[in-house]
């Protein structure tokens, strides 16, 4: 794989999915996955299998059907979880297991109560298991941005050692800063003398609204792998956004000069699926796909967006699949609403914009938006005004 190629894991049916309000059926699951491969990402993390019967077989059918990304199935560092995974992706064309065991001291003294040497005994004995069943096996340190830089790098260094093929190092809540994260990153890749036998792999939350530019310190670090889901969805305050992270490589590529294999026209698409599978509206400011992302008000800024898109807006909508426009308010502008008259079929004299004008932004003192209905009555009362004063 080429250095600049950045692996796109999806997380929306896993990590996602546990956010409250967010659960999906198996029909609904199916759905979202084939749209993700439509998408194109590279690996799509299925579900929990031991979680549930349910999430075992909505694994199981998305293994089985879907063709072209990596299937993967989460496990914990016990035999139990790693089997019922095992058995839930056999059908996939390619499979990986995903298992993960928590680092740092917190979790392993008030968590899991546990020695770190009972951490790293959990963890050869594991991911050899895991690699029984498919060569592809993904390990995860849990909260380890907040674990012992030493005892972390052993564990990295045993789990490759014993047959990982991904290193995935989270800031499972999202507590680092940009430059912890790349520092973080730097340290442990140039520490395990192993390093280079696995990818590395970054999961940020987004607790402090950090998510996206960590997981992009981190691929200046040098992973090569992001876990990321469809409108930054997951635990608690969400993940690293999905489309975020991809238009951030292709808009800023002279910055971070890495591509991927996302279809980039599906990812407003993609957005609006999961938003009518969950229920849950998109943020109307989220970026990319968020209903305000290529919408325009103030009358200054319509004004550039009519004469030159770039001056507002740094990438095109068709290029995620999105629309842009202009929306009519109390902040419009007289170039805005002659163009949107024009686009509903009707030229206007000078006199009359003034007056429609006038009248517009009266009303829209009174109301949010101004609808195309709105228009057709505004200038029915203004040529009804004109034809008055002529009599």
């Amino acid at each position: 794989m080429a250095d600049d190629r950045l692996i796109i894991f999806d997380t929306t049916l896993r990590d996602g999915e546990q956010a409250p309000g967010f659960s999906m059926n198996t029909a609904e699951k199916l759905r979202l996955a084939r749209q993700l491969r439509m998408l194109g990402v590279d690996v799509l993390e299925a579900g929990f299998p031991i979680a549930s019967s349910d999430d075992a077989e909505a694994v199981r059918l998305i293994a089985a059907e879907i063709t072209g990304p990596v299937i993967a199935g989460l496990a914990r560092c016990n035999r139990a979880d790693i089997e019922c995974a095992a058995e839930s992706i056999k059908p996939a064309e390619r499979s990986r297991i995903h298992t993960f065991i928590a680092t740092s001291d917190l979790h392993l003294e008030r968590k899991l109560r546990i020695s770190r040497e009972d951490c790293v005994q959990a963890v050869i004995e594991n991911v050899t298991l895991a690699r029984t069943f498919t060569d592809d096996v993904e390990f995860s340190a849990e909260d380890a941005t907040r674990s012992d830089l030493d005892f972390l790098c052993q564990i990295v260094e045993t789990a490759i050692a014993h047959g990982a093929t991904t290193v995935n190092l989270p800031d499972t809540v999202g507590y680092c800063t940009s430059d912890e994260i790349e520092q973080f990153f730097s340290d442990v890749i140039g520490r395990v003398p192993n390093a280079d036998q696995a990818v590395f792999s970054a999961h940020c939350h987004d607790d402090l609204g950090l998510a996206v530019a960590n997981s992009l310190a981190a691929v200046r670090a040098g992973c090569r792998q992001v876990e990321c889901t469809v409108n930054g969805v997951g635990e608690r305050a969400g993940n690293a956004s999905l489309e975020e992270i991809v238009m951030a490589t292709r808009v800023r590529h002279d910055r971070m000069p890495y591509t991927t294999e996302v279809d980039t026209t599906a990812l407003f698409p993609t957005s609006q699926l999961l938003s009518e599978l969950t229920g849950e509206a998109v943020q109307a400011n989220k970026a990319i796909v968020g209903r305000n992302a290529f919408a325009h008000e103030a009358g200054i800024h319509q004004d550039g967006v009519i004469k030159d898109r770039l001056t507002y807006e740094i990438m095109r909508p068709e290029d995620v699949g999105a629309v842009s426009h202009l929306v009519l308010g109390k902040h419009s502008g007289r170039h805005a609403l002659k163009k949107r008259y024009g686009e509903i079929g009707f030229e206007l004299s000078r006199f009359e914009l003034d007056r429609a004008y006038r009248v517009m932004i009266d009303l829209a003192d009174r109301q949010k938006t101004i609808e195309d209905t709105d228009l057709e009555s505004i200038i029915e009362q203004v040529r009804a005004e004109q034809s008055a004063g002529a009599a």
